[in-house]
């Protein structure tokens, strides 16, 4: 089958569209989309460089599907890119079956961003979908264990410990659970833990970290655990919300993992981020943007981390 041209929108291959079909975009406009996380100009870059590669087969197997699903996710962001994309890939059956209506809705929301290509491609699909394709939805998560009952503790002092970890994570924004899987995997609770770094008390801060928190008493169990959650709250705000960077950052400092480009390749931190998911059960966090600006290799270890995936 002849295909539209992908850059601008007109027949090739001697497909010819007679002016009766036409259709201009001024129909009403399609379904809203379901909200998405909000991504960077580096992550949505990320995802079209990824789709892209899948969508063409450029160093990676042909996959259409994963390319939808990449482009989807861009496209379910407001990467009016993407939904181009999408667009172009649904009017030409490229990988997928044939779907104008489809095509429509995606080229239709590009399109309301000033996206010029897909507005002249508008022009040879019929009426858009009325209702959000199921990609553009944002996906069922399971339900997050916030409880304890599924850990088991060595003594009472330990339940004790995890109680207060868990009473006061939510002051902070942090999930219990993920503030408790730091404190077993640091200290196993114990209140008086001292490394052979000299990382202290129950969330083993070391002295620096405890003074860039303002922990004074850095084996006064509620003092250390409020400095651990106000550390785990910046580095939820400076990886956005990616917990296995946050995880590697909490063991082996941030800088690390932005001279590394990520998790770095050190045996205990590689052990200590699986431990940490394999507790947690999930690999995002809500995080608050006002506490810092991101990571200036966050783009970087996004793209590597991209780079390896595929």
């Amino acid at each position: 089958m002849a295909t539209m041209g992908r850059s601008d929108g007109k027949s090739q291959g001697g497909r010819i569209w007679p002016a009766a079909a036409l259709v201009l975009f001024c129909a009403v406009p399609p379904a809203p989309t379901f909200a998405a996380e909000p991504r960077s100009a580096d992550e949505l870059r990320v995802l079209r460089e990824q789709a892209r590669a899948f969508e063409h087969g450029e160093g990676v197997a042909k996959d259409p599907a994963r390319a939808i699903q990449l482009y989807c996710d861009g496209a379910r962001a407001g990467d009016a890119e993407a939904r181009y994309s999408l667009g172009w890939m649904y009017a030409n059956g490229r990988g997928t079956p044939r779907d104008d209506a489809l095509a429509a809705y995606f080229l239709q929301l590009a399109a309301t961003q000033g996206h010029a290509p897909a507005l002249r491609m508008l022009r040879f699909v019929g009426p858009a979908a009325t209702e959000p394709p199921p990609c553009m939805r944002e996906p069922e998560q399971p339900a997050l264990q916030t409880d304890i009952t599924d850990l088991e503790f060595g003594t009472e002092k330990q339940r004790r410990m995890a109680e207060l970890v868990l009473r006061l994570a939510p002051e902070y924004g942090i999930n219990p659970r993920l503030a408790l899987a730091i404190a077993r995997t640091e200290s196993n609770l114990n209140p008086v833990a001292v490394s052979h770094k000299n990382a202290q008390g129950l969330m083993q801060l070391i002295p620096e970290t405890a003074l860039r928190f303002n922990v004074k008493k850095p084996f006064d169990p509620e003092q250390n655990i409020r400095g651990g959650l106000a550390y785990l709250r910046w580095l939820l705000a400076y990886f956005k919300g990616d917990v296995a960077l946050v995880a590697a950052g909490y063991n082996a400092g941030e800088g690390a993992v932005n001279r590394h480009r990520g998790i770095p390749p050190y045996a205990e931190t590689r052990d200590y981020v699986k431990r940490i998911l394999q507790v947690f059960r999930r690999h995002e966090h809500p995080f608050d943007s006002a506490i810092t600006e991101p990571s200036p290799e966050l783009g970087q270890i996004l793209r590597r981390q991209a780079r390896i995936t595929s």
